[in-house]
């Protein structure tokens, strides 16, 4: 029967990955993402080699990441209940303003040279504790906004808009650091929140209700247990868990690389994330809409994890910033192919009603475990050298993803089925399941 069915085109599965954007209000709230996802990046660069400048520590880049993304672990277990219980809405209007304000503090302190480091060790973990409430509940949004029969482009659009900000951000960052300073990119971002608070007010969202008896930690259990007997989402954390601990990891030691290594200057610094921007541009523009209509997904993400690997291998070899940057470029291609497919699928698998704790549980064993990566590559990267760990680093996300392809049974043959609306809810699937 599967044989009788019409595949589309490749064309038609791109055009319909953009089917998303009729939607009014998933339109507005995109677009005011996307501005605000410019400015971030833009702040991320900037706060990168003012650290690099105060210190000249690849261990103090690592502990800036580490504080950013500590809470993401250790909030886990109340930051998708949260989402899944309260008002997306109200919440993303709360989160969003905070860090609204951290980056006007951030711009005011590096504008009058008061910036010291544990000025920004400290905004970092606040930043970080804003985030790890925010994303669960703004992933779960998109959601809310699009309907569950698209959420995967949805998330995928969402993913464009940021690859877009992560190209162009740092490039613009690292003109500013050299033509008026630092402090301006921090200026920037905090005033770019201004637009998406706008279009939460905007748009209207409609938020599945949750009748939960159990709380916190009772709810995140819920959502463990239920992650734990479907092996593909195990499957899809592994392969996402790798690609953050040996792969994204890389990215906090690039100043490291560009003054060490390449001999550069802060340009030198903002070509590279750059570079690493347009790559996953790249992916997420053409390779990501064109992924959905493919039948093995297990095979996607783990041969997009050993591309990574592979080309992270490059970059560890190259002294030369054009094969450096065409090395970062190249592996930046992979990441988006990992992570977006994974959380895009891991709302398509999840009951309706436990979305955002399973999202929620996504980024605790994801991005939660950038503070000990952070912190291992800075670390060693002192100690080694950044062009050893790179190697060393590349040769276990090789490694990890094609043991997973060998070992783990059915993920090679693992093909996702179609949407059939409506999602039920855990409890109605609990059930069914019974």
């Amino acid at each position: 029967m599967p044989d009788s069915i019409e595949r589309p085109s490749l064309i038609q599965t791109y055009t319909r990955s953009f089917n998303p954007l009729k939607n009014y209000n998933l339109r507005i709230y995109l677009g005011g993402q996307a501005i605000s996802l410019l400015g971030t990046w833009m702040q991320a660069t900037a706060q990168s080699w003012v650290v690099w400048e105060l210190t000249q520590s690849e261990s103090s880049l690592g502990i800036v990441v580490m504080l950013n993304s500590l809470p993401l672990f250790l909030l886990a277990p109340w930051a998708g209940g949260i989402a899944d219980r309260f008002n997306r809405r109200m919440i993303l209007l709360v989160t969003q303003t905070i860090a609204m304000l951290l980056a006007f503090t951030l711009a005011f302190l590096v504008q009058t040279h008061l910036v010291q480091i544990w000025h920004i060790y400290l905004l970092a973990f606040i930043l970080g504790v804003i985030s790890a409430l925010d994303f669960p509940a703004q992933q779960a949004y998109i959601g809310d906004l699009s309907g569950m029969s698209q959420v995967r482009q949805a998330v995928t659009l969402n993913i464009m808009g940021l690859q877009v900000a992560r190209m162009i951000g740092p490039a613009l960052a690292g003109f500013l650091l050299k033509a008026v300073g630092s402090a301006a990119a921090f200026w920037i971002n905090g005033t770019s929140f201004m637009f998406v608070l706008l279009s939460i007010f905007m748009v209207k969202s409609h938020q599945q209700a949750i009748h939960k008896r159990s709380s916190g930690r009772g709810q995140f259990r819920e959502a463990l247990d239920y992650v734990r007997s479907q092996p593909r989402m195990v499957d899809l954390l592994i392969f996402a868990s790798l690609v953050t601990f040996f792969g994204l990891s890389i990215m906090n030691i690039l100043p490291a690389i560009a003054d060490h290594v390449l001999h550069g200057d802060s340009q030198t610094f903002g070509l590279l994330f750059g570079s690493s921007g347009a790559g996953a541009l790249i992916s997420t523009l053409i390779l990501l809409p064109l992924s959905q209509s493919a039948k093995r997904i297990g095979q996607i993400v783990g041969g997009a994890a050993i591309w990574m690997g592979t080309f992270y291998l490059l970059l560890s070899r190259s002294t030369w910033l054009p094969l450096s940057m065409a090395s970062i470029f190249l592996v930046s291609l992979g990441a988006p192919l990992v992570l977006t497919t994974g959380l895009g699928v891991m709302q398509l698998l999840a009951p309706g009603d436990m979305r955002a704790r399973i999202i929620s549980l996504f980024t605790m064993l994801t991005f939660g475990l950038q503070p000990l990566s952070s912190l291992f590559i800075g670390y060693t990267a002192e100690f080694f050298g950044a062009q050893t760990i790179i190697m060393i680093n590349s040769i276990c996300l090789i490694t990890g993803a094609a043991l997973m392809l060998i070992f783990r049974n059915g993920l090679r043959q693992w093909e996702l089925k179609p949407l059939v609306e409506p999602i039920l809810s855990s409890s109605e699937m609990m059930k069914d399941k019974g």
